[in-house]
């Protein structure tokens, strides 16, 4: 998430206005202090970095696609 808000399972993830795919799980996480998720979305809009919105309660909120894994343990 690049703003602020979290996106759950069931929102709708939206580009150029329309809906475009839909969020399977997301939460807070407290490790990395920020709000992450995972959503189908068209292979179109699945590059790492690509823009796209989480409807939240009716307010297009912003987001961009990240590669996986979002995080990786430091082995020292």
């Amino acid at each position: 998430m690049l703003e602020r808000g979290i996106a759950r399972q069931g929102y709708i993830v939206t580009s150029g206005g329309g809906g475009v795919g839909k969020v399977t799980s997301g939460t807070q996480t407290p490790l990395l202090k920020k709000a992450v998720g995972m959503a189908y979305v068209p292979v179109s809009l699945s590059a790492p970095g690509t823009q796209i919105d989480i409807d939240i309660r009716g307010r297009a909120t912003k987001a961009h696609v990240v590669p996986l894994p979002f995080y990786k343990r430091q082995t020292g």
